[in-house]
Formats: structure tokens, sequence, C-alpha cells
């Protein structure tokens, strides 16, 4: 079996996969030696590998390489993708990773993957299995954050139950709709541009807005969680 950490700016998953079926997943605050112990008792882990958008905690990386096959992934580690970023070592390894799932869920297809979390990202490979970059921008959290941090006297608000009304009628109503509407305008726009130049695109749609935003969105997309853990997964695989 596998296991496979992912470390954001919000959430650390860890992800245990046998072969290509995903046996546990969950979600921490912080990943922690002992957690990590618990699940290494639990499961016969062979290999591993995290990918982290901060600095690794020695105590977990000496534990997953002392009883583990750990791969310590980085941008020299061999992919199963062609990446074609202009500069390689640039580009987050959990972008990577997010690609590398989504070129394994749609083999030789162009597929335009959206991660809606801390940031709204988009990335994009081609039916080749070629990584062409894409974008980033900020998600719900940071443009609720910034709206109440870069002004005088506009509230701090946060995403509500349900899509707000077109035209806001107060405050809040305004902050909601302009947030949670551009942000569904902003996604749709871009598949439609994608959509454009790529024949017979799929659009994959994960992270921890995704759930919320998908029901708003008027394109198709196809839920896919988790993406980041499943592309470690499949470059444990590649690498084995």
């Amino acid at each position: 079996m596998n296991l496979t950490i992912d470390i954001g700016n919000t959430l650390q998953k860890i992800a245990v996969f046998n072969n290509d079926e995903s046996v546990y997943c969950q979600p921490f605050p912080n990943i922690t030696k002992n957690i990590l112990s618990s699940i290494l008792k639990q499961f016969p882990i062979h290999s591993s590998i995290i990918s982290s958008v901060t600095d690794l905690d020695t105590q977990v990386v000496d534990l997953l390489t002392e009883n583990t096959k750990m791969i310590h992934y980085s941008h020299q580690t061999k992919l199963p993708i062609t990446i074609l970023y202009e500069n390689a070592e640039t580009l987050g390894l959990d972008r990577i990773a997010n690609a590398v799932g989504a070129a394994k869920l749609f083999s030789s297809k162009n597929v335009l993957s959206i991660q809606a979390g801390t940031c709204l990202v988009f990335d994009f490979i081609n039916e080749k299995g070629e990584y062409l970059g894409g974008s980033i921008s900020p998600g719900i959290k940071m443009r609720f954050d910034a709206l109440h941090e870069k002004t005088k006297k506009l509230p701090l608000l946060r995403a509500p139950a349900i899509e707000p009304d077109l035209m806001g009628l107060n405050t809040v109503a305004s902050i909601n709709c302009g947030v949670i509407k551009g942000m569904c305008y902003e996604i749709d726009g871009f598949i439609e541009e994608y959509s454009a130049r790529f024949e017979s695109l799929i659009v994959l749609f994960t992270g921890g807005d995704a759930d919320f935003l998908q029901k708003l969105i008027k394109n198709t997309i196809f839920a896919a969680p988790n993406l980041v853990l499943k592309g470690l997964n499949e470059i444990i695989k590649y690498n084995e």
C-alpha cells in the first residue's frame, strides 16, 4: 500500500491507496508523528510521498523514511507527464501532483483541472500528457478577507449557504454577490475560453470550496475530490 500526504495552505490530508483504490482518506489541522504512527500500525504501508507548500516536519519525514520507502518529492522527481512550464522550479508541487491525477483520470484527453481552495487555480494538461500551465487568483476566503482588510468599513464575511441574488440591496448582499458571482463568472469564462481553444475539453473540479461552487457553475464539470492525493499515488507508482 502507498501513503500520500498533501499539506496545503489550509488543510492537511492523508490518504492510503491499495493500487488505485483509496482505502483511507482523512483531513487534519496538523499532521503529527503520532497520527502517522497510528496509520502505519493500521495499514501495511510500503511507499510514501509528501507534497507540501511549507517546510516539512522533520519528525514526520524521519518516521516515513525509517518505516517506508519514501519518495522525496521535488522538481527532480520522475513524472508520468511532461512539464512545459517556462521555469518548472517555480511550479508548485501540489499543482504538478494535481496535473498528474487529472491526466490519470482522463488519459489522452484535454483536461482542465480547477482547484477551488485558498486560491482558485486552473491547470491544463493536453491530450499528449503535456502540462501547459494555467492561472492563479484568490479563493473565496481570500477575496472576503481582502475586501475587509483593504477598506475602512466593509465587514468581514464568509461564503453564504445559498447563491446570492444578482443585485445586493445592502452592503452584505452586495459583497456576497460580488465575491460569489464574480468567482462563478470567472470560472465559467475560463472554461469557455479553454473549450474554444481545445476540443473535447474535460473539466475537473476539486478543492475545499468545490462542492459549494459546483452547483453555481453553468458549464459541465466533473467532481474530482482529493486529486492531488491521487496524483501523488501515481507518482509513487511511476517511480517504482
